[in-house]
């Protein structure tokens, strides 16, 4: 999300480099650069024009800092304005009710509202350690209960089994009840999603809504809808007043103009990310990290609240009491930190959060790629576990019944064996006093400026 914008904005601040100060006569051009890249990731023209008179506003004139380049100042100008633009705070969920709180989700069909609730279950499921249910009154489309009570099993919220002969608002109602008599601390509610905007899917979510009385009423839209979305989230938001937004699809959305035009038009505060496939893929919008990460600056925190959350920490730390008692780091050990990165969101996901990757050059960037993970853990699946412990012995034979297993090529085979003798070394030089320290300051200059931490 943001790639194109985040590439455009830091060029035009690359330009002003060198200056010594921000006139009108050079922070002209930038903001003619600056407007267009905005409307490029089609966020919506009073939105952009706004944006671009406060910049002007608080930018021509001022002096800057000693330590500060123009280019800086008009970074930290640019990014406190992208902060006001989408929400100074994160906004969280509001919970703080009687039990059982209700959550009405509502949306366009398509958008990915079912899936989303299922993710949203998981999240407070995990983070906030409630026990949640969740109920379809989708009656029009038999699939979608069928899809939820499917997805409830996986992330381990309870289910409010409906037909499609029950009427919307007595399936709220009853919902409620079911999870007040089990004492359950959140009810999350699917709604029938429409292709379009219409009265009487309108009327049917008022009365769902009256009947219901939940402390959060969030719309669900397709962030690769652009500024479309955010007049939909409008349009809902004039007959159900929305408490906030879950925007779907951003991995798939380079430009950005949902996340930046929603809170300007609406008012309402985006409060997740759909950031994936992966029921697991959903993360709270926090307007300053995002601002960060459309600079180029990445977004550590998120980084590591996501590892706190999605990292297997016994097989970690069983990992690094191996390491530390001199024992092999074996192809076994790989394989399970090649599904930490996926449950962390993929290379991309992590990398995207990584300050400095926007320096990379995109045909580097394309050539790292999450396909690829699969295609290693495809390999090693495809060895008998005295291979995965004991590389060495996998010889040519073994190396082609390997690759015939896998549907890879021998040469990949070849390329990933080289590759983890390599890693061995490194992680056998992590574990003698200074080695890591060493081979950090001898990786520095192979590493993109930015992502190498000093040392």
């Amino acid at each position: 999300m943001f790639a194109n914008l985040s590439e455009r904005l830091t060029a035009v601040i690359k330009n002003l480099s060198g200056q010594g100060r921000l006139t009108e006569d050079n922070i002209k051009d930038t903001l003619r650069e600056i407007r267009m890249a905005l409307l490029e990731a089609d966020v919506a023209l009073p939105v952009v024009k706004d944006f671009i008179d406060h910049i002007q506003e608080k930018a021509i004139g001022q002096e800057v800092m000693q330590s500060l380049s123009p280019g800086q100042a008009l970074i930290k100008i640019v990014h406190d304005e992208l902060v006001n633009m989408m929400g100074e705070k994160c906004d969280n969920l509001d919970l703080q009710t009687q039990p059982p709180a209700v959550i009405l989700m509502a949306g366009l069909q398509g958008s990915g509202k079912t899936t989303t609730v299922a993710k949203l279950a998981k999240f407070l499921t995990e983070s906030q350690k409630k026990t949640v249910l969740v109920t379809s009154a989708d009656v029009y489309r038999p699939a979608a209960i069928d899809q939820l009570e499917t997805l409830a099993t996986q992330v381990g919220a309870e289910f409010f089994k409906t037909t499609t002969a029950d009427k919307p608002v007595k399936i709220a109602e009853n919902a409620i009840k079911a999870a007040k008599s089990q004492l359950i601390d959140v009810v999350i509610i699917d709604t029938a999603g429409r292709l379009h905007i219409d009265d009487e899917m309108m009327d049917e979510m008022k009365l769902i809504h009256k009947a219901a009385n939940p402390t959060e009423t969030l719309f669900v839209v397709d962030s690769m809808t652009g500024q479309d979305a955010a007049n939909t989230a409008l349009a809902f938001n004039n007959a159900l007043d929305l408490t906030g937004v879950i925007l779907t699809k951003t991995d798939g959305d380079a430009r950005g103009g949902a996340a930046l035009s929603i809170r300007k038009i609406t008012g309402k505060p985006i409060k997740f990310l759909g950031i994936g496939e992966k029921i697991t893929a959903l993360e709270p919008f926090h307007p300053d990290r995002v601002a960060s990460r459309i600079l180029g600056k990445g977004d550590i925190l998120t980084l590591v609240e996501e590892a706190e959350r999605k990292i297997d920490k016994t097989k970690a730390e069983k990992l690094a009491k191996k390491i530390k008692k001199g024992k092999m780091f074996d192809l076994e050990d790989f394989r399970d930190q090649l599904r930490q990165i996926t449950n962390m969101g993929g290379i991309m996901g992590i990398m995207n959060k990584l300050p400095g990757v926007g320096s990379i050059p995109q045909a580097a960037k394309d050539s790292v790629n999450d396909d690829m993970l699969g295609q290693i853990e495809a390999i090693i699946n495809s060895m008998t576990k005295k291979e995965r412990r004991f590389p060495a012995i996998i010889n040519g034979s073994r190396k082609r019944r390997i690759a015939l297993g896998s549907g890879r090529e021998i040469q990949e085979v070849n390329k990933l064996l080289k590759q983890f003798t390599q890693m061995q070394k490194m992680m056998k030089k992590m574990n003698k006093k200074g080695g890591l320290m060493k081979m950090m300051r001898g990786l520095k200059g192979k590493i993109p400026p930015g992502m190498m931490p000093p040392v």
